[in-house]
């Protein structure tokens, strides 16, 4: 299988728009080999058409279907081989070993939302029945559940070109709930997105699905993206990416005359505190996990710790001085791509420049021909870090910020300023668990997942995962990205009154012919309705 630079416009390939783009080989900087160009409106416009006119017949697919869709998706995907694996490498620079696992993730995501349909549970049926002799008035029979809610688009990002990609999280759990995907493909990988969505296409076709199902659009304008969230037929969005990006598809989805939600993961700072007691009984150890955490993946991880909080002490400079040794070390990472790199060199250009910050390391000549940059480690004071927003933006690579605390109770004030994260850590000896228990209860309101004597880097993706946060590290806080719950995103809740079982559908019906955990009548039973 070759790629061709074509779009997926519902079953279809094709190419209507003039070719101006490739991907770039980020160790060569190199041109790709394929060429593709822009969708164009009319091809936009088509995608969301057949996926609305596929959603009128999905919407009523049993979960036993939409699992075996999924399934299907799996073993396409897996078919594709080394292919994928050495396509998305010269995209992407990750490595064969990466981007093995990524796959893997990647199928195992569509497994596990299978399997979390075949179960049912999901569309959390709840049945209160009527109460006719109630006074002083009767009470009617009600039953809810969810339902899909109709064609989303997902936008794929630059770092995660499988898991997250056309057919990662946010589109397997569209799918999973019965909704349409028309996925917008990301510029610096766009052959590695054209395979996968091949593999999609062969497992529609296998199963039966309208072709609208799935269109992929490729792209390097904004025009496209914003074209596609303007369609008045589309009813929610899916992006993980940058701050800018993703605020911009909010503006655009909420402009639109009737809004619609977009679920945005939009990158995070992770602060990791480290106490005195747990810094000095683990120095080595946290040493080394602190450089393989802001390290991993070339710091190119929405969950890579880009802050540090500690108390300022001989100990803490001493650690922070060996942390600086430790990246200095290491050769430049490669880099995904042009941009990463240049807004990498623009916001260290810029606070190199303060004088009320530390840069720990010094430059290194990195690769010419390559997209690259130095492990980087910069020290300010909290005093310094709260008085200018410069030094709370994320930096998307290896690069993290160490800020010193004169004692517990402004660590405590630093931290109710923070603004929302995807993830807050803790490392701490047994001795200091009192402190920690009053960490944890400011950390709780600015983190989705808190974690203690680990690191964030690395995404469990179980039914307990939380991928989310506060603004402004996503759009919605009250979801996840990852883990199967990510699929109550994409579905809403429908109650229906007084409806005689012939009308319900078979998750509300009495006799419980899915065999399914309910709440009926205040209690959780898989038993039917007496």
């Amino acid at each position: 299988m070759t790629t061709t630079g074509n779009h997926l416009i519902a079953g279809q390939w094709q190419r209507a728009s003039t070719p101006h783009f490739s991907s770039v080989n980020p160790r060569t900087r190199g041109q790709g080999e394929v060429i593709f160009a822009d969708a164009n409106t009319e091809e936009i416009n088509t995608a969301v058409e057949k996926a609305a006119l596929a959603f009128a017949e999905t919407r009523l697919y049993s979960a036993e279907r939409l699992a075996e869709f999924l399934d299907a998706a799996a073993r396409e995907i897996e078919a594709l081989g080394d292919e994928l694996l050495t396509t998305c490498d010269a995209e992407t620079a990750l490595g064969l070993p990466r981007l093995t696992g990524e796959r893997g993730r990647t199928t195992n995501q569509l497994w596990a939302f299978a399997s979390h349909l075949r179960e049912g549970s999901y569309v959390e049926a709840i049945i209160d029945t009527a109460l006719p002799d109630r006074q002083p008035a009767p009470r009617p029979d009600i039953r809810r559940m969810l339902i899909p809610i109709g064609p989303v688009a997902v936008f794929a990002p630059n770092n995660f070109p499988l898991a997250f990609g056309v057919a990662g999280g946010d589109a397997s759990s569209a799918f999973a709930a019965g909704c349409p995907v028309i996925a917008k493909g990301h510029p610096s990988h766009p052959a590695t997105s054209e395979l996968v969505a091949r593999a999609i296409q062969k497992a529609v076709d296998t199963c039966g699905f309208p072709a609208g199902f799935f269109s992929l659009l490729q792209g390097k304008s904004i025009h496209v993206g914003q074209s596609l969230v303007k369609h008045p037929q589309l009813a929610a969005v899916g992006f993980t990416g940058s701050f800018r990006g993703g605020r911009a598809i909010v503006e655009t989805a909420a402009a639109r005359p009737r809004p619609i939600p977009v679920y945005a993961e939009m990158g995070s700072i992770n602060p990791v505190i480290i106490l005195p007691d747990a810094a000095a009984s683990r120095h080595q150890a946290l040493v080394k996990g602190v450089v393989d955490s802001v390290t991993l993946g070339s710091g190119q991880f929405c969950t890579n710790p880009g802050l540090f909080l500690m108390i300022e002490s001989p100990e803490t400079a001493q650690f922070i001085h060996n942390v600086a040794d430790a990246m200095q070390a290491q050769a430049p990472h490669i880099l995904l791509n042009e941009d990463v790199e240049r807004q990498l060199q623009k916001g260290m250009e810029k606070i190199a420049q303060k004088d009320t910050v530390t840069v720990l390391t010094r430059a290194q000549s990195g690769h010419e021909d390559s997209f690259c940059f130095a492990s980087s480690v910069i020290q300010t004071t909290a005093e310094n870090f709260l008085a200018d927003p410069d030094l709370r933006e994320e930096h998307f690579g290896p690069v993290t910020l160490f800020v010193l605390c004169a004692n517990l109770d402004e660590m405590q004030h630093l931290i109710q300023q923070l603004d929302g994260t995807l993830t807050a850590t803790i490392h701490a000896s047994d001795s200091e668990l009192d402190t920690v228990g009053h960490l944890l209860l400011l950390l709780r309101e600015k983190a989705g997942r808190l974690l203690l004597n680990g690191f964030p880097t690395g995404v469990e993706v179980v039914h307990a995962m939380v991928h989310g946060g506060p603004y402004p590290v996503t759009s919605i806080p009250n979801s996840t990205s990852v883990g199967v719950t990510a699929i109550q995103r994409f579905l809403r809740p429908v109650a229906f009154q007084n409806m005689p079982d012939a009308l319900l559908a078979a998750a509300l019906k009495n006799a419980n012919p899915l065999g399914i955990w309910r709440v009926v009548n205040n209690k959780h039973t898989a038993d039917s309705v007496k």
